[in-house]
């Protein structure tokens, strides 16, 4: 009976200090409660343009306790870019301070965060060799020679106002039409016309011009491919070909389209920075409007690599170096900082083109 006793005592004591421990471990844990709070982070977040930003969302409870089920809805509220279904955010093509855009949300319940878009380039690194942002310079060699050089002639309305040599070939020299030319056969190596600051060649002009040209022509010709053959680009089909009114930072554009520009164009970048724009069809710049450089950005930094023709209207204002497969245009007293390179033809009627 005493053995019994104890026996019942001894289950009786372990019950109790069951509940005891199991009462002791429910007052240390702290299950969470309804969600009240979203935090986003990081906030802010510096993007360059066009660049990535990965966002997270916390979920808490009123007492601050982390809430590990469920998932946010994302979107943008202030503009700036546009944010995927897992909250990686993509900024657009205008720089400036986006408050409180990112925002997740779940039920009735959101939280924000600010954005910081600035005018480096993608996530604020550069893809050039040197020391600024933007791609590797493309090398025009002995075609660095000429501000225009055409292989199926150059025709002027006068009167212009062109600072550099011009060279065609392998057309002769009655491709040069609507200068003054003096002299105006093959006599000599080079002539020369009061709208040119600088001498025009031909390849029919006396040696070593002939020779001089075809190796020009084929280092135009190697810089077009060199330009086109760059991978990796920064920003591809940007405004759907249509860049009216942007502000570019330095990078890689690809187009498989033509480029439209119906309104003013910035390059805003430093003097070391760099832009190459890959073009598969035209380029067309509507009368008036201009491209534009901010910052220090340089016309000899900048390549426009054209598979189709170049129109650039009436008293517009172009910057940068024009590689075209086909022809470039220039509407009536239009100028241009750069070079025109057209592996047919270049027309110009009163316009005033700097060498850069």
């Amino acid at each position: 009976m005493k053995s019994l006793q104890n026996a019942s005592r001894g289950m009786w004591l372990a019950a109790l200090l069951l509940v005891a421990f199991g009462a002791g471990c429910n007052s240390d844990s702290t299950s969470p409660g309804v969600l009240t709070t979203i935090v986003v982070a990081p906030s802010p977040a510096t993007v360059g343009l066009q660049g990535t930003q990965q966002f997270t969302a916390v979920f808490k409870d009123a007492s601050g306790n982390i809430i590990t089920t469920g998932s946010p809805t994302w979107s943008v509220a202030q503009g700036g870019g546009t944010i995927s279904t897992t909250g990686l955010f993509t900024a657009g093509p205008a720089a400036g301070t986006f408050n409180n855009t990112v925002k997740a949300t779940s039920g009735t319940v959101s939280g924000t965060a600010t954005v910081i878009v600035t005018t480096s380039t993608g996530n604020g690194g550069g893809t050039g060799t040197g020391s600024g942002h933007g791609p590797a310079p493309v090398p025009l060699l002995t075609a660095g020679n000429y501000v225009i050089l055409a292989k199926s002639g150059v025709a002027n309305t006068p009167t212009s106002a062109i600072t550099g040599d011009i060279g065609v070939s392998p057309i002769d020299h009655t491709g040069i039409t609507g200068f003054p030319l003096t002299p105006a056969d093959a006599s000599a190596a080079f002539s020369t016309t009061p709208e040119v600051t600088g001498k025009l060649y031909a390849a029919d002009y006396a040696a070593p011009t002939p020779n001089t040209l075809t190796t020009a022509i084929g280092d135009m010709m190697t810089a077009y491919t060199t330009a086109a053959g760059r991978t990796l680009p920064d920003y591809t089909e940007l405004g759907a070909g249509d860049i009216s009114g942007l502000t570019l930072a330095p990078g890689l554009y690809k187009w498989g389209t033509g480029v439209l520009i119906n309104t003013d164009v910035t390059l805003n970048g430093t003097a070391n920075d760099t832009w190459i724009f890959q073009i598969a069809q035209g380029v067309t710049v509507a009368s008036g409007k201009k491209v534009i450089l901010t910052g220090g950005a340089l016309a000899q930094n900048i390549v426009w690599q054209v598979f189709g023709a170049v129109a650039i209207g009436t008293t517009a204002h172009f910057e940068g170096r024009i590689l075209s497969q086909t022809s470039i245009v220039l509407g009536t007293g239009a100028s241009a900082n750069g070079r025109l390179f057209a592996q047919t033809a270049v027309t110009l009627a009163g316009n005033a083109v700097v060498q850069k």
